[in-house]
């Protein structure tokens, strides 16, 4: 799904603020007209929305298919990632100026013919199996600099499985692509000026 640069700052105002009114009584609104831009009420498509504190991540929760608008599914899946993620504690409200969020909008799976077609920086996996499923975004490999092996090793970790399951079968892996926009360097810029 191609984002204009324009949506990609509004998908990040609409989350900042949805973080905020988790925490803040006042928080102001901005009034949007959605039905201007068709990318943010496009209904099935999947988001993920994480949040990271100095580089760490602090919460990540999101939805590879939404029967919502885009921009409710981002919203759900901001509040959730704040205080729903169980590997960590709901963020609290002075954590706020030291998170950071990205949003990722991702694009419809595919089957995965071969693991030699991952390509690292593009591809998402999604391993559904009988018992087991996991999801990692593309960025999970270029930020931990992962080859193919790597990658597939940590989904199936995450997943609850032999980390090496992947050699001694081949595996239910669905691959997708994420336009990925991020907080980074913007909130920074405001921060400085203040």
């Amino acid at each position: 799904m191609d984002i204009t640069k324009e949506v990609q700052g509004i998908i990040l105002l609409v989350a900042r603020e949805t973080l905020n009114s988790l925490f803040m009584e006042d928080t102001h609104f901005t009034n949007i007209d959605y039905n201007v831009y068709p990318q943010l009420t496009r209904r099935n498509a999947g988001a993920f929305v994480t949040l990271k504190d100095n580089g760490n991540l602090r919460g990540c929760i999101g939805y590879l298919s939404s029967p919502d608008m885009l921009i409710d599914t981002i919203r759900d899946a901001t509040k959730q990632a704040a205080v729903n993620d169980p590997r960590f504690n709901p963020v609290t409200a002075d954590e706020l100026p030291k998170i950071n969020i990205e949003v990722s909008v991702l694009s419809p799976t595919v089957h995965l013919n071969s693991y030699a077609d991952i390509k690292i920086g593009k591809h998402g996996l999604l391993l559904e199996e009988p018992y087991n499923r996991a999801v990692l975004l593309p960025q999970v490999a270029t930020e931990n600099n992962f080859s193919i092996q790597q990658f597939l090793t940590a989904l199936c970790e995450k997943a609850g499985i032999n980390p090496y399951a992947w050699e001694d079968k081949p595996l239910k892996i669905k691959v997708f692509t994420a336009t990925v926009m991020s907080e980074v360097g913007k909130r920074k810029k405001t921060y400085d000026s203040a």
